[in-house]
């Protein structure tokens, strides 16, 4: 069954919702045969794929360029693409223009925002517009400078009532789901049980209503770093690492290519060139 936001809503209380990120066609097309519910192309990919420190060198054509390809992987899951630092902020007019590229191009089902309290009216005039947004509040990385690195949020009870305050304000703009990352379990609990839209947790513990990590996280194939929150599921950076190495030494002993790998031209035609 496709996913969408009602199904997401119809969610609430009843079924967690799965969320992996992705990048491209191939991992996309994986994941939605898998029955993961949604996929995230984050703004993440600006770590895992492109090598930078954060994600605030990430464009809006990276995220188009990416949105495409996970778009075209995918039959069942609900795609979500992240709009990067810096457009939407200006001014709603751009936030709009930057959104509804993002959507005509990718063919994306809903978009994500960084933000609370103050991308409310933003939020509300992406919905007014019929795009569907996901809000993101906790630790979002396109803070990052804003908060001195990348820390866990909501520990002290002021800093914990502006999330949920923004949580709430968020629900009314028209948001349909909200993710919390890296927050204290319990406030994830409190502000899971005051909304009535699914939370999807990113290091914020069970009670949220789904969970999502980077796919690269999960499965050991990120080797800078691994954060608290992650499970890792699968070591595929090893495997990886040791099928490069055969590869590498059959090359070089030249045991690959093997016969069975290579073509056949008949004798008859062969003769002809010489």
């Amino acid at each position: 069954m496709a996913n969408n936001v009602k199904t997401f809503l119809n969610s609430k209380g009843k079924e967690k919702i799965s969320m992996l990120t992705a990048y491209d066609y191939s991992t996309a097309k994986i994941m939605d045969e898998s029955g993961v519910n949604a996929i995230l192309v984050g703004d993440s990919l600006g770590m895992v794929c492109l090598g930078y420190k954060d994600t605030l060198s990430v464009t809006v054509d990276d995220m188009i360029h990416h949105g495409k390809a996970v778009v075209r992987g995918v039959k069942n899951a609900m795609v979500i693409v992240d709009m990067p630092f810096m457009s939407y902020e200006v001014s709603t007019e751009k936030a709009l223009e930057n959104a509804g590229k993002i959507i005509k191009e990718t063919g994306a089902h809903g978009l994500k925002l960084e933000g609370g309290l103050e991308i409310v009216d933003t939020v509300a005039a992406l919905v007014r517009a019929k795009i569907p947004v996901m809000g993101h509040l906790g630790l979002t990385p396109q803070s990052v400078n804003v908060f001195g690195g990348f820390k866990v949020q909501g520990k002290d009870a002021s800093d914990a009532q502006r999330i949920i305050d923004s949580a709430l304000a968020l629900e009314k703009a028209g948001a349909f789901s909200i993710v919390l990352e890296c927050v204290p379990s319990s406030l994830a609990k409190i502000i899971t049980e005051k909304l009535t839209i699914p939370t999807i947790g990113i290091g914020a513990g069970a009670d949220c209503d789904g969970q999502v990590l980077v796919w690269q996280d999960s499965v050991g194939l990120f080797p800078d770093f691994t954060p608290k929150f992650v499970k890792k599921y699968a070591e595929i950076g090893s495997i990886l690492t040791e099928a490069f190495k055969t590869y590498d030494k059959e090359v070089k002993s030249g045991e690959f290519p093997e016969e069975k790998h290579t073509f056949k031209i008949s004798e008859e035609e062969l003769k002809k060139l010489y």
